[in-house]
């Protein structure tokens, strides 16, 4: 399954962003901690370069604790600051100033020693579609500032956010690239919500999710299809059609297809990590 997806409004993005970066102190870079990598945009280093830079593991209750707290190690040996956090919730969001300030720790003491006065730090936040970058500037608000969604390609514009005196920061729509190298890469995209459905073939994308639940999580996919531990050796088109039958949907394949990445979204299938640390290439 090969996935392309690079709307114009997203190529109008990287332009403007490049153009806005001598505005900005310090990047947000926002990522979803169930794919460190693969919800990277490999082009933010060529478009951010030099600028300091915060890694956010969003969406970190959704995640493997256990995977999360690797990759995290792993982002520090990058020299990068990085934090994991729910966007949703305000005592992880108010991580991010402290966090924001020790990356800019020697500016701030170069700024002082010339005698300038302090000023709210401005930051750029950027990541790929859905991984909640509405989400995370509405909670550092207090109040809705942001349009938000469970969906790709909600915000379309940039706009100037001002939080408190502390803070202002630059919000950008999400930045893919443009084509997908690596297929799996596409396939954990999409699973996660942050391809638009209708560009993916369903069943692939279900069974791909069966592959790594009956890989890494089978006591999750028991739990929640009541499966044996004989039926999660099936084969995974098998398998499939097993957990059909067992919804009521018969040979409705389309619709158990929808309903796997659906619950999968929903949480119902517990935390999970698509990205696996071990499997890490050098």
């Amino acid at each position: 399954m090969t996935i392309q997806w690079f709307p114009g409004h997203m190529a109008k993005a990287r332009r403007e962003v490049s153009e806005k970066l001598k505005f900005v102190d310090i990047v947000f870079e926002l990522i979803d901690a169930r794919l460190p990598l693969s919800s990277r945009n490999p082009m933010l280093d060529q478009i951010v370069q030099q600028k300091p830079r915060l890694v956010l593991l969003n969406k970190a209750d959704l995640a493997d604790p256990a995977q999360t707290s690797l990759w995290i190690n792993y982002f520090r040996e990058q020299g990068h600051q990085v934090l994991a956090l729910t966007a949703k919730e305000d005592k992880s969001v108010k991580q991010i100033l402290p966090a924001s300030k020790k990356v800019l720790a020697e500016k701030i003491a170069r700024d002082k020693e010339r005698g300038l006065k302090p000023r709210a730090i401005r930051a750029m936040v950027l990541g790929i579609p859905n991984v909640g970058k509405s989400t995370l500037l509405n909670h550092l608000a207090g109040k809705k500032v942001a349009s938000t969604g469970n969906r790709p390609g909600v915000t379309k514009g940039q706009q100037w956010l001002r939080f408190g005196s502390q803070l202002e920061l630059l919000d950008t729509p999400g930045i893919l690239w443009p084509k997908f190298e690596d297929p799996a890469v596409g396939k954990k995209l999409a699973l996660t919500g942050a391809i638009k459905d209708d560009l993916l073939h369903l069943d692939d994308l279900a069974l791909y999710e069966l592959e790594v639940f009956c890989r890494f999580y089978p006591e999750q996919l028991k739990a929640r299809y009541k499966l044996t531990d004989d039926e999660l050796f099936m084969e995974l088109p098998e398998l499939l059609m097993l957990i059909s039958e067992k919804r009521g949907f018969k040979d409705d394949y389309e619709r158990a297809s929808e309903m796997l990445i659906l619950e999968l979204r929903q949480g119902k299938l517990g935390r999970y990590t698509l990205d696996r640390f071990e499997e890490l290439s050098d």
